[in-house]
């Protein structure tokens, strides 16, 4: 049932993803038939990007734990570049103009979610206490924000651009302050007075492994989208 909510919570982000691309590219009166190519060219390179992660784990890559990290280089560095990559390509692309700047920050609060997931993970003893909300993980309060924060913005024409850049920033430190609760718990687990690595290798399989494949990278691609929305309208 765990390995199934973390599958359900990967299909789900991945599907608003899509709905939030058609609906926002249907407003400028894009063909349906680009619609549909560019969302599964996108799909597509998703699924070349997670065969090769399995491919990957299947050689046994992910379970060599000595230093470099593996996990940090291989999938989230390239992703987190990815990122930098698109947003600053795409920076002046009309449909960042027509995306209401609340839909990035309402996506933040699945965080909630993956908060919850990790607690059950923990509770499964697959995952040490450090990297859930009950240890050092503050994810969940960014989450649960991410509600209030998207209803203030939807509901006000002009939001505090200000305070949203803070927030976004926040959000980043945030979310990588929780890679590395999980990094420094596989490789450095005398940080948290542990002799020994108290995950388990388990978590080094997949579903497991969309976590850095793709959740939390999400995570920060949203963030540096609604940046790059924010700056783009304080330009303008």
């Amino acid at each position: 049932m765990l390995k199934l909510a973390y599958t359900v919570l990967f299909l789900t982000l991945w599907l608003i993803i899509l709905y939030v691309y058609n609906v926002n590219a249907k407003k400028l009166s894009l063909a349906s038939f680009l619609r549909k190519k560019y969302m599964l060219v996108a799909t597509g390179i998703l699924g070349i990007w997670l065969i090769f992660q399995i491919a990957l784990h299947n050689t046994g890559f992910y379970y060599d734990l000595t230093l470099p990290p593996r996990i940090p280089l291989v999938m989230i560095l390239p992703l987190i570049t990815f990122t930098i990559v698109f947003t600053r390509v795409h920076r002046s692309n009309k449909i960042l103009q027509v995306i209401p700047i609340y839909v990035p920050i309402a996506f933040q609060s699945f965080r909630a979610c993956i908060e919850s997931l990790f607690y059950a993970t923990f509770l499964q003893g697959i995952l040490p206490i450090q990297v859930t909300f009950a240890g050092a993980n503050y994810d969940i309060l960014l989450g649960i924000s991410a509600i209030f924060v998207s209803i203030y913005t939807a509901k006000n024409t002009h939001p505090n651009k200000r305070f949203l850049l803070f927030w976004n920033v926040l959000g980043i430190c945030i979310v990588l302050f929780a890679a590395f609760t999980f990094i420094s718990s596989f490789y450095f687990p005398e940080i948290w007075g542990q002799t020994n690595s108290k995950i388990s290798l388990e978590f080094n399989q997949f579903p497991y492994l969309l976590l850095p494949a793709f959740i939390m990278p999400s995570a920060i691609f949203m963030h540096v989208l609604s940046i790059t929305q924010l700056l783009q309208n304080k330009q303008n």
